[in-house]
């Protein structure tokens, strides 16, 4: 299942409960002794940075894999709606600081991370993402992720009912986004059971995915589901979706709207639906997204982040359709796929 350890920052009591729960979750991840303590000093630091400067924020630390699925790591990511950092480079270098400490908080967390990336915008807030794997696994996550994600569950729940997946093999990246029926436990194993037939069957055709789908989750309650298929020596993108999780395509000019054919996989009488094809090629980005997603969130400006990591722009995309006063309606989801050339120029 796809677990989850949330905290609201809202005063700061707070930080200490984000570092507890980075504890439980570096233990999912499989992190030692040593590589767990670089885990809570990073929530420690980026918890205690949201509640000074950023007015609080939204802590989530999970589980995530490597492109080829065989290492786990510990993702941590912070959100928050505050000022912004004027000058993100400064603030990375020992000795910045705006609040009288000695000012070595994000460089000490640049240096306990495998990867760490902080993207701000002044007047909208900051996110951070730091990225912790065990020592054996390290050099499988130094580079910013070409496909990545978010999961937050309705009402801090211990689990969210949407899951993602991905894998690489045979020239081809699978990916998988499915919304379980309902919330909690019950909806966590459909999601979850899907999420194991594309890592058991990466490089299968969409189509195909879909149909073996249907019989994996007529145990469970069901799921909405997309499945994409990447190959890029032929600068291909195929997708297939099934119910209400959404697809945003940029071609490198324009967003598209992906459309899934209504229905629940799992469900009997289901109708396997015509795949999309469209060109993949270097500046391409795909969004994915679960129905806790307000429903006219517009990508527009996301397509700039093509050379940050996809988490990173996943949780750009969570943050930015909503507010800090926004209510979960339902688990959501967001996961971004991006091209494994990455654009050389300077962004925002």
């Amino acid at each position: 299942m796809t677990r989850v350890w949330e905290v609201t920052l809202g005063d700061p009591t707070l930080v200490r409960r984000a570092r507890e729960v980075t504890e439980k979750a570096a233990d999912a991840a499989g992190l030692d002794r040593a590589r767990a303590g670089d885990a809570a000093l990073v929530a420690t630091e980026l918890a205690t940075n949201a509640v000074k400067y950023g007015g609080g924020g939204r802590f989530v630390a999970e589980v995530c894999r490597d492109g080829w699925g065989n290492a786990s790591a510990l993702q941590i990511l912070l959100l928050d709606h505050g000022p912004g950092i004027p000058d993100v480079r400064r603030a990375m270098a020992d000795g910045y600081s705006t609040g009288g400490s000695l000012g070595s908080g994000l460089g000490a967390c640049a240096r306990a991370s495998d990867h760490f990336e902080v993207d701000s915008v002044r007047g909208r807030g900051t996110l951070a993402l730091a990225r912790i794997a065990a020592t054996e696994h390290r050099h499988l996550f130094t580079a910013p992720a070409t496909t990545g994600g978010l999961h937050l569950a309705l009402g801090e729940r211990p689990e969210s009912g949407d899951g993602l997946a991905f894998r690489s093999g045979s020239g081809h990246r699978t990916v998988i986004l499915a919304d379980g029926l309902g919330h909690g436990a019950p909806a966590a194993v459909a999601a979850e059971t899907a999420a194991d037939v594309v890592r058991r069957q990466a490089g299968e055709a969409p189509e195909t995915l879909i149909r073996l789908l249907h019989t994996e989750l007529r145990p469970t309650r069901g799921a909405a589901v997309a499945l994409v298929d990447v190959d890029e020596s032929a600068h291909r993108l195929t997708f297939c979706g099934i119910g209400n999780v959404g697809a945003r395509l940029y071609d490198g000019h324009r967003w598209e709207s992906l459309l899934s054919r209504p229905g629940i996989v799992g469900a009997f009488g289901l109708r396997t639906p015509t795949p999309a094809v469209r060109e993949w090629r270097p500046g391409s980005m795909l969004v994915l997204y679960t129905d806790g997603l307000p429903s006219r969130w517009s990508p527009d400006g996301i397509e700039h982040l093509a050379e940050k990591d996809a988490a990173l722009v996943a949780a750009r995309v969570f943050r930015d359709a909503g507010s800090a006063a926004r209510p979960l309606r339902d688990d959501t989801a967001v996961a971004v796929v991006v091209h494994t050339e990455r654009p050389h120029k300077e962004r925002e």
